[in-house]
């Protein structure tokens, strides 16, 4: 019996329409989260990579060929090797060996605002400090002239305390997690309030 899904000798991932019988077992199981089921059809799906494009002597998918910024690359690793050894793979988390990868990705942020509500006003200059609970790794910054400050560039899902310092006021949130990204929003740090 033939499988309903498929990896080519180019690497492709392929979904045959006519032996997929609809169970949706492979969209819940699928580590990666790109297949969907499409109801009309009553079968799964996922991108091709325009395996009928390159068997039609296309060098690449559509949107890669289409891409007028050239953001997309395909071809094979040792060609793009350089590119690769730049880039971050795609859900390394989950222990597979993936041919996906990105540049750039964005990491996870925390910020927020600090004011003082006594005085009406936002802090500038307050130090900020982050500390990665696992690791003990410490990020400093200052909030700027509109009393914001910023952590970007953290790693998913790590625990952070945050030490929010003005004067002789200072101020401990913990347990911050970077499941998602974080935005504490307006944070009081009354200074009238001293240590």
């Amino acid at each position: 019996m033939k499988d309903a899904i498929y990896q080519r000798d180019d690497g492709l991932v392929i979904i045959d329409p006519e032996v997929c019988t609809g169970c949706r077992l492979c969209e819940e199981s699928c580590p990666y989260g790109v297949l969907f089921f499409n109801v009309s059809l009553n079968i799964a799906q996922k991108c091709t990579g325009c395996a009928h494009l390159l068997d039609d002597g296309w060098q690449a998918p559509r949107c890669v060929d289409a891409c007028p910024t050239d953001a997309l690359r395909f071809g094979e690793e040792e060609e793009l090797a350089d590119w690769i050894a730049k880039a971050e793979a795609y859900r390394p988390d989950l222990g597979l060996k993936t041919r996906v990868y990105y540049l750039n990705l964005p990491k996870r942020f925390i910020g927020g605002t600090l004011f003082d509500p006594v005085a009406d006003e936002v802090l500038i200059g307050a130090r900020c400090t982050l500390t990665d609970k696992a690791s003990g790794e410490t990020f400093t910054t200052e909030t700027d002239g509109y009393g914001d400050f910023w952590f970007k560039g953290l790693k998913d899902d790590r625990w952070f305390s945050l030490k929010l310092e003005a004067d002789k006021v200072s101020e401990v949130i913990e347990a911050i997690s970077t499941a998602a990204d974080v935005n504490l929003g307006d944070i009081a740090l009354p200074m009238s309030k001293e240590l």
